[in-house]
C-alpha cells in the first residue's frame, strides 16, 4: 500500500498585482501557508509524501525569501516527504533557480529535474516529465512507456495539458490523455490547470490547493491517493486545503424578481465572508427600481468580503414611464430622463452608446431616489 497527496500549482510568490495591497497580502500569504495545511492533511490520513507536479513557484526567478521560507516549512514537515516538479512556471530553463534548490534542500524534499525512474519506496517508482522550458514543443511523459521499473508500482507526474483549445492544429506538447494506459502507471499525477479534474481512472489533476482565480469556482483541495499493489485498483479522493473561496455566482433576472432578494439568498453565511471572493454576474431583464434596489444592496454588503464584483453588463433594465415619474414628472430632469431612455433604446446608436445612455439614466434615478428619502 502507497498513499500519498496528490497537489500541483501552489505558485508561491504570485504577486496579485490587481488586488488592494491588504488583500494582496493576505493572499500572498495563504499560498505559503497552503505548505502546512498540506501537511496537515498529509498526516491525518497516514500519507507518507506530497506530490507537488509542477509550478511550485510563480516565476522562474522568485525571490529569496519566497524559496528559502518555503524550503523551511517543508523541511518543518520531517518526515513527511516532498517531491516535486518543475513545471512551466518554474522550468528547468531556470537553472540557476534549480541549482539554488538542489544546494538550499532540506533532505525530506527531493527535486526530480531528470526524466529518470525515482524510487520513492523500494516497491513504488516515480516517472517524472519535468519541463524543460515554458513551452517544451513535444509531450514530455512519452518517455514514460519505456522506462524500466521491474515489478514496482509506476507513478507518473507531470504537468502540462492534455487538451488543446486552440482552433489551429493540436499542439505537439500536449500530455496524451491516454498515457497511464500506454506506460502501464497505476497512477498519473497531473498539475497545469488549477481546477480538480479526473481525465481517466488512473489519470488526475489536483487543482491548486489555494485558489487564486474565479475561472473554476471551487475551493481549494488537494487528492489523497490510495493504491495497495502493483496494477491493483486505487481510491482517489480529495481533501480541503484553500484558505479562501473564489465564486463566480450567476444571477439570472425576471422582471418580476426582486433582484435585492435574490442576492441575499445567493451570497455565503456571514462567518465566511471575510474569506470569500465573490464575484456575482447578474443576468436576464429587470426594472429600474429593482436595478436600483439591488446596486444599493450589493453596495451594502460588498465591505463584509475580501473582495465583492456586481457584474451588470448583461442586465438589460426595462424603463416605463412609472420609472420616469419617480425621477420627475416634469421639468428639465423629466426631459432629461426622457431623452437618455430614448437614446438607450435607440438601435441606430452603437451598443457602446447605448449603454452609456442607459447608465445615465439608472445614474440619474439614482440621485432621484436618494434625494427623495
Amino acid at each position: 500500500m502507497v498513499r500519498f497527496i496528490h497537489t500541483s500549482d501552489l505558485h508561491l510568490g504570485k504577486r496579485f498585482g490587481n488586488m488592494p495591497d491588504d488583500l494582496r497580502g493576505r493572499l500572498r500569504e495563504a499560498r505559503h501557508t497552503v505548505i502546512d495545511r498540506l501537511a496537515a492533511r498529509a498526516r491525518e490520513n497516514g500519507a507518507t509524501a506530497v506530490l507537488l507536479a509542477g509550478d511550485t513557484f510563480d516565476t522562474e526567478t522568485p525571490a529569496p525569501d519566497i524559496r528559502r521560507q518555503a524550503l523551511a516549512a517543508m523541511g518543518h514537515q520531517a518526515p513527511l516527504r516532498w517531491i516535486i516538479l518543475p513545471g512551466n512556471h518554474d522550468s528547468l530553463q531556470a537553472s540557476e533557480l534549480w541549482l539554488l534548490l538542489r544546494a538550499e534542500a532540506p533532505p525530506n524534499v527531493t527535486l526530480l529535474t531528470e526524466p529518470a525512474p525515482f524510487l520513492l519506496e523500494p516497491d513504488v517508482a516515480i516517472l517524472p516529465a519535468p519541463c524543460t522550458t515554458r513551452r517544451p514543443g513535444r509531450d514530455l511523459s512519452e518517455w514514460m512507456n519505456r522506462a524500466e521499473t521491474g515489478a514496482a508500482m509506476r507513478l507518473g507526474l507531470a504537468h502540462g495539458a492534455v487538451l488543446e483549445f486552440s482552433e489551429e492544429e493540436a499542439a505537439s506538447d500536449v500530455i496524451a490523455p491516454d498515457r497511464a494506459a500506454r506506460a502501464g502507471l497505476d497512477y498519473l499525477a497531473l498539475g497545469d490547470w488549477h481546477g480538480r479534474m479526473a481525465v481517466g481512472e488512473r489519470t488526475h489533476y489536483s487543482g491548486t490547493p489555494e485558489p487564486d482565480r474565479f475561472k473554476h469556482n471551487a475551493a481549494g483541495v488537494a487528492l489523497l491517493v490510495s493504491i495497495a499493489g502493483r496494477g491493483a485498483p486505487l481510491e482517489v479522493s480529495h481533501v480541503q486545503t484553500g484558505q479562501f473561496d473564489w465564486r463566480t455566482v450567476a444571477m439570472q433576472l425576471l422582471v418580476s424578481d426582486d433582484a435585492a432578494a435574490m442576492l441575499s439568498d445567493r451570497l455565503p453565511e456571514r462567518p465566511q465572508r471575510r474569506q470569500s471572493l465573490v464575484r456575482i454576474a447578474a443576468a436576464g431583464r429587470t426594472t429600474m427600481a429593482a436595478r436600483s434596489a439591488l446596486i444599493a444592496a450589493a453596495t451594502e454588503v460588498g465591505p463584509e468580503f475580501a473582495r465583492f464584483e456586481l457584474l451588470t453588463d448583461a442586465l438589460a433594465t426595462d424603463v416605463e414611464s412609472d420609472d420616469l415619474d419617480l425621477i420627475d414628472r416634469a421639468g428639465a430632469l423629466r426631459r432629461t430622463a426622457e431623452m437618455l431612455r430614448e437614446q438607450s433604446l435607440d438601435e441606430s446608436r452603437s451598443a457602446e452608446d447605448r449603454q452609456i445612455a442607459r447608465a445615465a439614466l439608472m445614474r440619474l434615478f439614482s440621485y432621484a431616489q436618494g434625494a427623495a428619502t
